[in-house]
């Protein structure tokens, strides 16, 4: 099997903080980071930039990326990341291997996770991977609804918090961390015979692969470009000692 293409999505807009696929992070463009993680990857053999950020695509060509450009019609803050993919996949032609999706926005994430993602995504013959951090205190058990009035109900169930109170007695639960997706081309494309419905694109035989906290950090907000920044400058200060 050839290589893995990887294919990073950095739309212009955001709501949440405008610029931040492109804005400084530690000494770099937040984009660079992912761009350098995706080429470090033994794994990858091509890196693609998808995007309507003029600056994006500059910085992706400084990087030696194949950097497609994004129609307006899947650059609007309603467009589908699998829409985007397919997109920028079939504008290469299509290439044969995994296909590993990365977002710019994402400067933190383990060194190895691209190739572990990959190495399961091969072994396990399944149509994607995706990697996903424990909810720690955010916990499905101690969700509840809030009425106008101010009174509050369990989410689900009859019982509030599932009568539990301590987290170290909570069920193991994980969501999504933005820092890796890898499907096959026939996951991406919606040939796998998946349900329909916004997730489609991953399959049928989904994996995951879990994060220990603060591994990856996926910045939506300024606190997160904060957190990102830190946590970037004290690797750097650690590896010039």
């Amino acid at each position: 099997m050839s290589g893995a293409t990887c294919i990073i999505l950095a739309r212009a807009g955001s709501k949440g903080l405008p610029g931040k696929n492109t804005a400084a992070v530690a000494g770099k463009p937040c984009i660079a980071w992912t761009i350098e993680a995706a080429q470090k990857a033994m794994s990858v053999a091509r890196t693609v930039i998808s995007s309507d950020d003029t600056d994006a695509l500059a910085i992706g060509e400084e990087h030696g990326c194949i950097c497609v450009k994004r129609p307006a019609d899947l650059a609007h803050d309603t467009a589908t990341i699998d829409d985007a993919a397919r997109h920028a996949y079939e504008h290469i032609r299509s290439p044969a291997g995994s296909i590993v999706i990365l977002y710019a926005n994402v400067p933190v994430r383990p060194e190895l996770l691209i190739d572990d993602a990959v190495a399961l995504l091969v072994r396990t013959q399944c149509d994607s991977v995706q990697s996903y951090a424990a909810v720690g205190k955010h916990h499905p058990w101690w969700t509840v609804r809030v009425n106008e009035s101010g009174s509050v109900s369990p989410w689900e169930g009859e019982v509030m918090y599932h009568n539990c109170f301590r987290r170290q007695d909570l069920p193991p639960a994980h969501v999504p961390d933005g820092g890796v997706i890898v499907l096959t081309p026939d996951a991406l494309m919606c040939k796998v015979g998946a349900p329909d419905g916004a997730h489609c694109f991953l399959g049928n035989d989904r994996r995951g692969i879990i994060t220990q906290e603060s591994d990856v950090i996926d910045i939506d907000s300024r606190i997160d470009q904060i957190v990102a920044q830190a946590v970037l400058s004290e690797r750097i200060e650690h590896a010039h000692r």
